[in-house]
């Protein structure tokens, strides 16, 4: 490895890619949740260390590793025994930050050798082509809306479904659920506000799809083991285990989401229900679709800038062999945007062929957004 690929591979620092090496039949869920936390916070701990001002830096969302019909936020208590096995779909979902500026990323994974195939090729490709279309639609001038119309149809050209109750949030520093939001599907109980793409924001595009009705159920509070403190809410606690977890949390994460394996367990079982029966924690419910249903995950941290869209996290999937292929001419024009803009006085589009190329990879095998080129695992 070049000096160059070494410090490309330790800047993108929320890359899977070391959860997911070690993701294998019987392996627990709980220890690579851990690992991935302890890699973040080992790998922005070495960065900017002689600096005079300190820096916050760390883990911005934790470790999930939700498996097959679990759709989202799974990561369990260190006394969880529950393990992989061959053919789990993995949905991985971590972020970190330096000095609050956040990235995030998610990526799909079924744990077998060779092509996915069939109905769980189909909503793995659903999720990364909607990324995709995503990626081109995020950008100035744009509104939120488009996106949502947009992301819904290419999941229909899947037979899948975008699944409800999921957002995009912008970031800003210390910010992970920014107040300019893109709705992964409209409907009379769930809407934002408009909005505008801008120039110089950064966006957590955020796509899940399913082959079920895209309706997912809490079925267990329990499960629940992410939070994240409310700043706006104050209320004077009774009891003791509650104020000790709640002067922990304070200390601790202030800002960023946290998994209760990182407080006393003990007492958190006990204080955690009170923090959040009085809403000074917002928690992320562990959600499910119906056992059969097959649930992908893509997440992704993109920057406006003046030139164009920069997509910053992302990793290569396996090879996909769905039973779908894009037809849809509007799919097909999102598919062939570049994502930089030309500049002005200065030649012809170079990126051109990049999107033509984004075209035919996405129908054929998927694309790594990164470079425009078609990958394998």
């Amino acid at each position: 490895m070049s000096d160059d690929e070494r410090e490309e591979k330790e800047l993108d620092l929320t890359s899977p890619e070391l959860v997911l090496s070690e993701c294998k039949p019987k392996a627990k869920i709980v220890d690579l949740c851990e690992k991935g936390d302890s890699y973040i916070r080992e790998q922005t701990g070495n960065m900017y260390k002689n600096v005079k001002k300190k820096i916050e830096r760390g883990v911005a969302f934790p470790t999930c590793i939700s498996v097959n019909n679990t759709v989202c936020h799974f990561s369990p208590l260190a006394s969880d025994d529950a393990v992989f096995e061959e053919g789990d779909m993995l949905k991985i979902d971590m972020g970190c930050h330096i000095d609050g500026f956040i990235a995030v990323v998610a990526h799909t994974h079924v744990l077998q050798d060779g092509p996915v195939t069939g109905r769980a090729a189909d909503v793995i490709a659903a999720a990364n082509t909607a990324a995709e279309v995503a990626l081109r639609l995020v950008r100035p001038g744009k509104k939120n809306k488009d996106v949502t119309d947009a992301i819904q149809k290419v999941a229909a050209a899947y037979d899948c479904k975008i699944v409800e109750g999921v957002l995009s949030h912008q970031l800003k520093q210390f910010v992970i659920d920014g107040n300019k939001v893109v709705l992964s599907v409209a409907g009379p109980e769930t809407r934002v506000d408009d909005a505008e793409f801008e120039e110089n924001e950064v966006y957590a595009v955020d796509i899940v799809t399913s082959t079920g009705e895209g309706k997912p159920k809490l079925l267990d509070e329990k499960q629940t083991t992410i939070y994240k403190r409310a700043v706006d809410r104050n209320y004077h606690l009774k009891m003791k285990a509650s104020r000790f977890i709640f002067s922990e949390i304070n200390q601790k994460f202030p800002i960023m989401p946290f998994t209760a394996r990182a407080l006393e367990e003990k007492r958190a079982r006990l204080g955690l229900v009170e923090c959040v029966n009085h809403e000074l924690l917002q928690p992320y419910p562990v959600l499910h679709e119906k056992p059969g249903d097959y649930v992908a995950h893509i997440k992704f941290t993109v920057l406006l800038m003046p030139n164009g869209s920069d997509r910053v996290t992302s990793h290569p999937l396996q090879e996909l062999q769905p039973t779908k292929t894009i037809d849809d001419p509007e799919i097909k024009t999102w598919l062939a945007l570049g994502t930089k803009t030309k500049k002005k006085g200065g030649g012809k589009k170079k990126k051109g062929k990049k999107g033509d190329k984004a075209e035919e990879s996405t129908e054929a095998e998927p694309m790594d957004a990164t470079n425009g080129a078609a990958s394998q695992d």
